[in-house]
């Protein structure tokens, strides 16, 4: 039904600037109903709305996506792209329409807000210098890193990751790393997700290094070293009783990690917030609301 993976895309070009005040509708619901990749291993990808692959030294700034029928805006390779003022918008049962979508790019900046389904934002291999902040997420996954390690091209590491001034508004997750398990070796480091506001999201600080989201999953750890990671000055309200959930591989244990300044209330009627840690090397520092598990 669909012959590419791509609506409107750029590559090779340096000095970009897209821009304008208008919309981009990717007349999703037409497509959703043939999204079937959450259980089909060969299906063909639906197009993304706006894809830069190659991009460097360019902006993309005032546009507003609606129902794109996958990915809104799909970054691949880029260098010293900036993003902002951008209006992401999907319901609630849309499949797999993540908003922004970044793969092995550097020195990226995301300062924008949107509320959709899926993932917010998420980074795959090879994301590095990152700067995310003033983002408005919610309904939708969260901002997510990963996952990582499924494959030999999808296992570059991702390193120096900033996710900052950011709020989760009804969201099923708030700030994430997730990595398969089994998985390939790779590294995720120097990572820190700070100032962040928490407005009912189910999971509000999730580290999972077991994640498989399919049926017939093997058993295995994760191969992905998770190290160098602050969650610092982070508040609000979870709907979920467990407010931190820090699930690390048992084979590499995650490293440095850091709590600090953590204040997520439970307000459901079985008890106070928990916090839930399996092999993790870290510290905590200052207020611990839960409290802290390292």
């Amino acid at each position: 039904m669909f012959f590419t993976d791509t609506w409107i895309g750029f590559r090779y070009v340096d000095r970009l600037t897209v821009a304008g005040g208008g919309y981009l509708d990717g007349k999703g619901p037409a497509a959703w109903p043939y999204n079937d990749c959450h259980k089909n291993p060969g299906c063909k990808p639906l197009p993304a709305t706006l894809r830069l692959d190659f991009i460097t030294n360019s902006r993309v700034h005032h546009l507003r996506s609606l129902n794109s029928k996958n990915t809104h805006i799909n970054v691949f390779a880029c260098t010293n792209l900036s993003i902002s003022q951008v209006r992401i918008t999907a319901p609630a049962e849309s499949p797999n329409t993540d908003g922004i979508r970044d793969r092995s790019s550097n020195t990226i900046k995301i300062s924008t807000g949107h509320q959709h389904r899926d993932d917010c934002i998420s980074m795959v291999s090879g994301s590095q210098n990152i700067d995310i902040s003033y983002v408005a997420c919610g309904p939708g996954h969260g901002i997510s890193i990963g996952s990582l390690g499924r494959s030999h091209e999808n296992n570059d590491d991702v390193v120096g990751i900033r996710v900052s001034k950011c709020t989760f508004i009804g969201s099923d997750n708030g700030v994430r790393i997730k990595t398969w398990a089994p998985s390939l070796s790779s590294l995720a480091s120097n990572i820190t997700f700070e100032d962040i506001v928490i407005r009912n999201a189910r999971n509000p600080i999730v580290i999972d290094q077991q994640y498989c989201p399919l049926s017939g999953c093997m058993e295995g750890d994760s191969a992905v070293q998770v190290q160098n990671v602050i969650f610092r000055n982070i508040w609000g309200i979870s709907q979920t009783k467990v407010a931190v959930n820090i699930q690390c591989s048992g084979v590499l244990p995650c490293k440095n990690v850091q709590l600090i300044n953590i204040h997520l209330a439970y307000k459901g009627r079985n008890g106070q917030a928990t916090a839930v840690c399996s092999h993790v090397l870290g510290s905590s520092y200052g207020r611990q609301i839960p409290a802290g598990c390292l």
